[in-house]
């Protein structure tokens, strides 16, 4: 283990596989089952989907390494790993800023998930009363029309306790591991659920198979249809890419920061980058099968996941139990999101403030659950307090809505970009040639991509987070 600037012993992942399992896990969430499918049914399916391929590679991918060269580097929470890489360069500290806008984005970004986190243990609380209550073979929503069901998600949002109370709870499981460290917590949670979340997504997209209009799922995601690839179809194939991957949020630096020297940061990338791929995929097959077979809509944006899959559900076989199962897959995937979520300003106060890391991971989790609190109840209680709502792009929007658009329209691509600028332009040469683990031609072309293309295409997400109806 490395010493810590206060002089105690730095926490490391145990292995490359534990590392590659939480970056994994910090990457895969709601972004890929809630957002993706959405997006896709949204946006004409196949077209999207190969530009969203094509955005991983050419965007995502140098991102996320170069956000883990940084913190495998400075071996220091993000923005001391930021300083420290700047101070290696010759370069301002001030270059800091681009750790501390994610550090803050992901606080706030913590704050409103675990709001939806708590609607998945909802869903997984519905599911375990419906099967003790009408058998393996029943279903919660059996007999009831796709309007009642759809009823269902409002009934809790009109429930401000229960939301909050929701909000708590998962907000509380986040914090117990991050409190027991990398190794003794956050590893446990990588190493049992990632493994258990593939192995149920996998068992759920081929019943998906054997149950659903598969084929159509097929011709649906991988059929490519030129006339569909608009402009506005490939900002949100970029903009998805861009989230799934969870960048600028200071996630990739953070835990960067635990990886020993001996990894590669290239290889190890990549796989991070294709895991989180193929879980997008898979949650296209997994879901829009089951959605075909039903006969419901596949552009039903967020509703996908809390509204129609659930009225989906009573149509199937064995429809609870595969409906508790769903959900505790996607309780995984939002607990190892939340995780890294809070890891990262956990590590910052840890490192800024020489503090305990469980007194830290308290103070965090307070705020967070203060703010979630304010978002739970921004759909019912608060539901007529819009703050920021002068400002044209929020006009009109509750807490949790200027949470989520606060972050994702400003925070992450405005830190993005700098991470793109800063490693590309200011960080020394041989610094970055040393980390990345590339070589050669492949080198050049990673460099290409940070110091040109990504750039370029994080300002288009920007405009379009600001402007959003600029290129309709």
């Amino acid at each position: 283990m490395a010493l810590s600037q206060s002089g105690a012993t730095r926490d490391h992942w145990s292995s490359r596989s534990a590392f590659i399992l939480a970056a994994v896990g910090s990457a895969v969430g709601l972004g890929n089952l809630w957002r993706f499918p959405a997006e896709a049914g949204a946006n004409g399916g196949g077209a999207f989907v190969l530009f969203y391929i094509a955005c991983v590679l050419l965007i995502g991918l140098p991102i996320l390494l170069s956000e883990t060269l940084i913190g495998r580097h400075g071996q220091s929470a993000a923005p001391e790993s930021v300083r420290r890489v700047a101070s290696a360069s010759r370069a301002s500290p001030r270059w800091d800023i681009l750790a501390g806008m994610g550090v803050l984005a992901a606080f706030l970004i913590l704050s409103f998930y675990c709001v939806v986190g708590g609607w998945v243990l909802y869903y997984i609380g519905v599911f375990i009363g419906d099967i003790f209550t009408s058998g393996i073979a029943g279903g919660a929503f059996e007999g009831q029309s796709a309007e009642a069901v759809e009823a269902l998600l409002p009934d809790l949002f009109a429930n401000g306790p229960m939301m909050v109370g929701m909000n708590f709870v998962f907000l509380a499981v986040t914090l117990y591991f991050v409190a027991r460290g990398v190794s003794g917590g956050i590893e446990i949670v990588a190493n049992y659920m990632m493994p258990a979340f593939f192995i149920l997504l996998v068992a759920i997209t081929i019943y998906g198979a054997f149950g659903g209009a598969f084929t159509q799922t097929l011709d649906y995601l991988f059929t490519f249809e030129p006339e569909k690839l608009t402009g506005p179809v490939m900002l949100a194939a970029l903009g998805q890419a861009f989230f799934s991957l969870s960048l600028g949020v200071a996630g990739m630096i953070t835990y960067g920061g635990y990886v020993g020297r001996n990894v590669n940061l290239a290889g190890t990338s990549a796989i991070i980058a294709s895991a989180d791929t193929l879980v997008a995929l898979l949650a296209g097959l997994c879901l829009f099968p089951i959605v075909f077979a039903a006969g419901l809509a596949v552009g039903a944006g967020p509703g996908l996941m809390f509204q129609t899959l659930p009225h989906a559900f009573q149509e199937m076989p064995f429809g609870s139990v595969v409906g508790l199962l769903f959900f505790v897959m996607v309780g995984f995937a939002a607990l190892t999101s939340s995780v890294a979520l809070l890891e990262v300003p956990t590590a910052w106060m840890i490192d800024r403030f020489r503090i305990v890391r469980p007194l830290s991971a308290i103070i965090v989790a307070a705020g967070a659950m203060t703010l979630g609190a304010l978002a739970a109840l921004s759909f019912n209680v608060l539901s007529d307090w819009h703050p920021l709502g002068f400002i044209p792009v929020f006009e009109g929007q509750g807490f949790f809505d200027v949470l989520d658009g606060l972050t994702a329209k400003f925070f992450m691509p405005i830190g993005a970009i700098l991470t793109a600028i800063f490693v590309g332009w200011v960080a020394d040469r041989k610094l970055i040639d040393m980390e990345n683990g590339l070589g050669g031609a492949l080198h050049l072309f990673w460099l290409f991509l940070v110091r040109f293309l990504c750039p370029i295409a994080l300002v288009g997400i920007l405009v379009v987070g600001i402007f959003p109806g600029l290129f309709d």
